[in-house]
């Protein structure tokens, strides 16, 4: 499963705070990982730790040496919020998961769907506005069916 992290916030120590497309806030102190991998130790420099930055909504970096997968983040770190989020990136969060477990590409969904890449690059960024004929066509060109829920 990938996540995108969409904002990334430093706090006390080696502690930072993470926010992801699907509406989650994690909690994550990187010092976790010191022993495992001992060159982060250099991120106690507290004005080293404070520039990393968000690479792509995949990983934060802070040099050629020193980065972290957000996905470790986010299996590891704690929750401390969980926003519903609008719609556009609840619907963009779900398509990226399907396409993730259909092993599809963008480019190899839009020809399954006759959807074009751009527009279904635009829904997974949360920035479309698809019609429920245009979820319908995506889901099934996963194997997948489209399910609405009011709750």
């Amino acid at each position: 499963m990938f996540h995108k992290a969409l904002k990334l916030e430093f706090r006390e120590g080696t502690r930072f705070e993470m926010t992801f497309q699907d509406g989650s806030v994690k909690s994550y102190d990187i010092s976790s990982l010191f022993e495992k991998y001992p060159q982060l130790e250099a991120l106690k420099d507290r004005a080293l730790f404070r520039e990393g930055r968000l690479m792509g909504g995949y990983g934060i970096v802070w040099n050629d040496d020193l980065d972290i997968d957000v996905e470790t983040v986010y299996e590891d770190g704690e929750t401390i919020k969980k926003y519903p989020g609008d719609i556009n990136i609840g619907i963009a969060d779900a398509l990226m998961k399907a396409r993730a477990e259909s092993g599809l590409t963008q480019n190899e969904l839009s020809l399954a769907s006759g959807i074009n890449q751009a527009d279904i690059s635009k829904l997974e960024r949360g920035i479309g506005n698809p019609s429920l004929k245009t979820l319908n066509r995506l889901a099934r060109a996963m194997g997948k069916t489209l399910k609405i829920e009011i709750s």
